[in-house]
């Protein structure tokens, strides 16, 4: 198991030159790049070549640009602006040598139907799949625990997936997501591993289903998120992919970065090397 850190978890507390060296520091293998503000925040500094360099040059390798937000059920002009942002992260991606960029579906307070919400995410998925495929870029769909979230549980998450059926485009399994909107067990029980990208760690505070937001994540092993179910169903499975750690805590901005990566690495590997061996 490769160890990776993910940018939201010091996103009021750092940025993207500190995030790096403290993950160096503490040993991390990948990070998730936010492209929505970290990495744009560093480009007004920096090039995508000093970025590059700095990967070429140290052990932390970057996983993913995180993230492709809403992709999915936008209006024709809606679409045309997802689909340039695409290109976008994929010649960025290209040049700093990402494996994947996190595709984000839609928030709505609107009702769509459920065929309507699968049809326009399978077109869209397809498109970007054959955009994607030159650059050798997979796309890791992350379905979110979020009653507005349009893709808002593992089961119609990998249904998707598994109806695009191509081997660019695969599931993010965060395990807030899949604990927040009641995601049934037995849907993770009956999945090919092969399509999940990347294994988000995390863990919550005891509120309903339903209720649960991004803020309420605690660190991994502190919270009542059955992660003993999601990693050893993953190692039975076969999963090989990495594990990392997102967090959205309000009071863990409060504290130094340091701490911050210092402890989520050391809760992480806590809770993941019950089942998994990090190399």
């Amino acid at each position: 198991m490769k160890l990776c850190y993910n940018q939201a978890t010091t996103l009021e507390n750092s940025n993207l030159v500190k995030d790096l060296e403290l993950c160096e520091k503490y040993g991390y293998d990948y990070i998730e790049i936010r492209t929505e503000d970290k990495l744009p925040e560093y480009l007004e500094t920096y090039t995508l070549e000093d970025l590059k360099n700095y990967f070429e040059t140290h052990h932390i390798k970057p996983l993913a640009l995180n993230a492709l937000i809403y992709f999915n059920n936008r209006d024709e002009q809606g679409h045309q602006v997802i689909v340039a942002e695409f290109k976008d992260m994929l010649e960025k991606g290209k040049v700093i040598g990402v494996e994947y960029i996190v595709a984000v579906p839609y928030f709505t307070q609107e009702k769509i139907l459920k065929e309507d919400i699968k049809k326009s995410a399978v077109e869209v998925l397809t498109e970007l799949s054959d955009l994607a495929e030159p650059y050798g870029i997979k796309i890791a769909l992350e379905f979110c625990g979020h009653p507005q979230c349009t893709i808002n549980t593992f089961g119609q998450a990998y249904d998707i997936v598994e109806t695009v059926n191509r081997e660019n485009v695969g599931l993010v399994l965060d395990a807030f997501h899949f604990h927040a909107m009641g995601s049934h067990k037995e849907d993770l029980l009956n999945a090919d591993v092969s399509k999940i990208f990347i294994l988000h760690m995390d863990d919550v505070e005891d509120f309903p289903v339903g209720f649960l937001t991004d803020e309420d994540r605690v660190w991994p092993g502190k919270g009542v998120i059955d992660l003993d179910f999601i990693l050893s169903t993953l190692k039975e499975k076969g999963y090989s992919g990495v594990a990392s750690v997102e967090l959205f805590r309000p009071e863990y901005y409060q504290l130094d970065a340091e701490e911050v990566i210092k402890t989520a690495k050391e809760t992480t590997v806590d809770v993941v090397s019950k089942y998994f061996e990090f190399e």
